[in-house]
């Protein structure tokens, strides 16, 4: 019922709103990601990316609040059959140590991780690119690019912090928080690469 998101603030719907997105990404990008879930992932980031940036600055836009909500729902039904990867695995330590909500320990890692996996997926990472509203360019990797760069523009015009510094997390922490990261395997396995601890110690130091 989008009518119930109509009050909330700005700063959790872009959290959230993000977090949401970041569902559907991970769903479509997923090592085992299957036909039928992609129906439902492409279509979600289609609608929140489209959505999300007028959801944040104008709550009481009822239409944009509906795409938003149906664009989470479909995401929800992708957590189950395909669930999410990297980028969930990393947020977890960001929660635990720092107390960060889990929207926006995604939003800060999300390009980041898909930065790193893209080499992997070059064909799916484009295929989000186009579902994130972008067109295709003269190769994957090109439009997949795009895409990285469409999702920080995302980000930064929903008012969300780009770096972990900005949000005084330590940089002396990020060995504790990649070992924690590690341990979060039933996500880490749906990875599309993998991710070693110096992986992910080297992915929270390009967030930082």
């Amino acid at each position: 019922d989008p009518l119930l998101t109509i009050s909330v603030p700005p700063a959790i719907t872009a959290a959230t709103g993000l977090d949401a997105l970041t569902h559907c990404l991970e769903a479509y990008t997923n090592k085992f990601s299957q036909p039928f879930i992609d129906m439902y992932a492409f279509e979600g980031m289609r609608l929140i990316a489209a959505n999300i940036v007028e959801a944040v600055h104008n709550g009481k836009n009822e239409e944009a609040r509906t795409h938003v909500a149906m664009g989470s729902l479909l995401g929800g039904f992708c957590l189950g059959p395909v669930n999410t990867a990297g980028v969930h695995a990393l947020s977890y330590p960001l929660g635990s140590m720092f107390h960060l909500a889990h929207g926006l320990s995604n939003a800060l890692l999300l390009p980041y991780v898909m930065e790193f996996n893209v080499v992997a997926s070059p064909k799916k990472y484009a295929e989000v690119a186009i579902a994130l509203g972008c067109s295709r360019e003269g190769s994957d990797e090109e439009t997949a690019a795009k895409g990285i760069e469409k999702i920080k523009s995302l980000i930064k015009d929903c008012g969300i912090p780009a770096r972990l510094r900005e949000l005084d997390i330590p940089k002396e922490a990020i060995p504790q928080m990649a070992e924690d990261a590690m341990k979060i395997t039933r996500l880490l396995k749906n990875n599309p690469r993998p991710i070693s601890l110096e992986d992910a110690i080297a992915i929270f130091t390009a967030a930082y």
